[in-house]
């Protein structure tokens, strides 16, 4: 039997504790069974309970305390992911195996994990020898996403997450609930974006002509491939949320009995669904 995974990944501060939260009450009040486990070696607390914890096996004070070590926050927190990723039995024996396994893995926020560093993938690769559908679920921050320089770098990050692990991704901004109507209607364009818009936007800004053409050719580069996609998650709204679970549900094929989809299907779904989504919370 299959069992299926969420990698929970985004910027510190992101809200990927408060995404987890938010979908295991959403599963929980569909009668679905959905566990969460815990690979932030930094983190402090949650709002929810963990069938693992990585802090368990190794915490991030404690490496940093060490006199042999001197390690500061990120080197610990590196130096945690690798002990961890050397350590992999500890999470096999944690996570047991029963039917139907669905996991979400709250992973931590240091963008080198997904870029440069091989822990991620390895954890990757070990989940799908245990018979894991993995998904990375790569999170940004609606409110420092309205602006181009920042949403570049927010594609580029996701980007790099999902070339580095080789998986399926998706893509959502996050505190959608924290915006304002118009602010949900300005960032709306940022979802399925017009990187040649982008461009424009940028480029005004930008003196060095050799970044101009840097921007632009990144901004193509995503634009002609169709690499990267954002979806809303609004968690004070059951249809976001929903929105969200059914596209990662259809990229791992959730459900035995549910009918087998092409991708471009589930992209067409997925168009559908957003399209609901800001006719009813946008346009008045």
């Amino acid at each position: 039997m299959p069992r299926y995974a969420q990698l929970v990944m985004g910027p510190a501060g992101s809200g990927k504790s408060t995404y987890c939260s938010t979908m295991l009450q959403h599963c929980e009040a569909l009668g679905r069974s959905v566990q969460v486990v815990n690979l932030d070696p930094a983190a402090e607390h949650f709002s929810y309970p963990v069938m693992a914890d990585i802090r368990e096996l190794i915490e991030v004070d404690d490496v940093m305390e060490d006199e042999s070590l001197r390690f500061g926050p990120n080197g610990g927190l590196v130096f945690c992911m690798e002990y961890f990723a050397n350590n992999l039995n500890w999470l096999e024996e944690s996570l047991g195996h029963v039917e139907d396994d669905y996991v979400l893995f709250d992973c931590p926020g240091q963008i080198e994990l997904y870029t440069h560093l091989p822990v991620m993938k390895q954890l990757v690769e070990q989940l799908q020898q245990w018979e894991f559908r993995v998904c990375g679920v790569f999170l940004v921050d609606s409110q420092f996403m309205v602006e181009s320089f920042k949403f570049i770098s927010g594609v580029l990050a996701a980007l790099s997450a999902m070339i580095s692990l080789e998986i399926p991704q998706i893509n959502i901004m996050t505190k959608m609930d924290l915006l304002s109507k118009k602010a949900k209607k300005e960032i709306e364009r940022y979802l399925d974006p017009d990187m040649y818009s982008m461009i424009e936007d940028a480029t005004d800004i930008l003196k060095s002509k050799m970044f101009k053409q840097l921007t632009k050719s990144i901004c193509g580069l995503i634009d002609d491939y169709g690499m990267v996609r954002f979806l809303p998650f609004d968690r004070s709204d059951e249809e976001s949320i929903n929105i969200v679970l059914q596209h990662i549900d259809c990229t791992i094929q959730y459900g035995e009995d549910l009918e087998f989809k092409e991708p471009k299907e589930c992209e067409e779904d997925k168009s559908a669904l957003v399209d609901e989504y800001f006719q009813d919370h946008v346009d008045e």
